[in-house]
């Protein structure tokens, strides 16, 4: 893996976890009882971005270490995930294929 692969990879790890972490301990207008006039009663009052922004920082590098090591290790590799056989045989050190 090269270091634009590793970036592109950290980068939708940490986009995918904020995605998810962005729901989370959302307080709405709603909750707290102040409606803003012409807003949705579903809209955040206190979202915590900053807080929310660094906690994935942090939990997207764990979780791209992980992918990382596995990807640089070879445990898992593209032809683990080919089930339907589509993929060519790995050549041998002879050079016949099989």
């Amino acid at each position: 893996m090269g270091i634009v692969s590793g970036l592109v990879l950290y980068a939708v790890i940490w986009f995918m976890t904020f995605l998810v972490a962005l729901p989370i301990r959302v307080k709405t207008q709603g909750d707290v009882g102040k409606i803003v006039p012409g807003t949705h009663a579903g809209a955040p009052e206190v979202h915590n971005l900053k807080k929310k922004a660094w906690i994935t920082t942090g939990v997207a590098a764990v979780i791209w270490a992980i992918c990382a090591a596995v990807i640089l290790s070879g445990t898992i590799t593209v032809r683990d995930l080919d089930w339907w056989d589509r993929m060519t045989p790995v050549p041998s050190a002879d050079g016949t294929g099989g």
